[in-house]
């Protein structure tokens, strides 16, 4: 091997009642890469285990979250539609970096700290440790690329550093074995010889981060308990529209630029959910609607809205309602994503000196 082969990998917790922020945030942004490089989009179901979830929700939201990306336009037929625990390789790796990662690292993880809040002694030691199953995530397939929102990016800095480590660490292992790749970027405290890559988080687009539509310093959520805080991809027109009719605003018209809104969280929060539904900039939102009310401007959003989400949140309410179409469709792309995770264990526990039982694995 020269280089390594560019992959994207990224996934979706199924812990219930998607929204907005989880499409614009992540769902939508999967779509165009599919056709730029091999693609795989996990339903990440072993992470929502870190917290206790009702079995027959978990399925439910299991298959919620496949019928999303269908009705995004994932192509199944292009890019590996799976769920996480049906690929037993995440697991085995994540305990290989359970023993990579360092305590230190984990510590530092704000996500958990917000997780876990005050009363961290009580929480599972699964909640603590998830960074190191998404690292295993994404390197069982030495996926190179991995589209995430802002609130993730501690953590694929993370994985760079599990994998630099393991690199480190087995070097000579690497080399003496020839699992090794050319380090594309050689410097005196990495190997010249790499078996992870280095992947790189794609932090883009004019809304990676959606904020809730009662206050707009708060992230989106589906624990709000404010319904109207948040479009769930389950909405209806009407209530689409209704949402954003009463979403929080301020009583100035929107600026005309965008340090104008600085200090303007709802202001802010709307403009951007705009600009990504409709593919343009902040700017370009503001050179046509700035020094307008709100008065007008939400009943723009709300066509926009309605004209991107409906027809899509129709498909998913369709494809939920036919669970053995998903369930064949996550089936296939397990099997296909265990094609390429079952090498790369096999090489990994080579490197680590782990014995192979002699034996069918599935």
């Amino acid at each position: 091997m020269t280089a390594f082969q560019p992959r994207v990998f990224s996934g979706v917790q199924p812990t219930g009642n998607l929204h907005l922020g989880n499409y614009l945030g992540a769902i939508s942004r999967f779509v165009p890469l599919q056709d730029q490089m091999p693609a795989l989009y996990c339903v990440v179901d072993l992470h929502a285990l870190t917290v206790w979830q009702d079995p027959e929700d978990l399925t439910r939201a299991t298959r919620e979250v496949t019928a999303a990306y269908l009705a995004a336009g994932i192509d199944p037929k292009k890019a590996i539609i799976f769920n996480q625990s049906q690929v037993k390789e995440h697991a085995e790796l994540a305990w290989v970096f359970n023993c990579i990662a360092r305590m230190g690292w984990l510590k530092r993880m704000t996500q958990f700290k917000d997780k876990a809040g005050k009363n961290q002694e009580n929480a599972s030691v699964g909640l603590f440790a998830y960074p190191n199953l998404m690292a295993a995530d994404i390197l069982a397939y030495r996926a190179t690329h991995v589209p995430v929102g802002e609130d993730q990016k501690q953590h694929l800095e993370l994985t760079r550093d599990i994998a630099q480590k393991f690199n480190n660490d087995y070097a000579e292992r690497i080399k003496e074995l020839g699992l090794g790749v050319p380090n594309p970027e050689p410097n005196p405290e990495m190997p010249d010889e790499l078996y992870f890559p280095l992947t790189e988080p794609m932090i883009a687009g004019t809304a990676t981060r959606i904020m809730s539509l009662r206050d707009g310093t708060k992230k989106m959520s589906k624990s709000d308990p404010s319904d109207l805080s948040r479009i769930n991809l389950t909405d209806d027109q009407d209530a689409i529209a209704k949402k954003i009719k009463k979403a929080k605003t301020d009583p100035e018209p929107l600026p005309s630029e965008v340090k104008g809104l600085e200090e303007r969280p709802e202001a802010n929060n709307l403009v951007g959910i705009y600009a990504a539904l409709s593919g343009q900039t902040k700017d370009e939102v503001l050179a046509e609607f700035g020094g307008q009310q709100f008065s007008a401007f939400k009943p723009a959003l709300s066509e926009l809205a309605v004209a991107k989400l409906a027809p899509m949140c129709e498909e998913m309410k369709r494809l939920v309602e036919d669970p053995t179409h998903i369930d064949a469709i996550l089936g296939e792309g397990a099997e296909r994503a265990a094609e390429i995770a079952e090498p790369v264990l096999h090489d990994v526990r080579r490197i680590a000196g782990l014995l192979e039982a002699r034996y069918g694995h599935r």
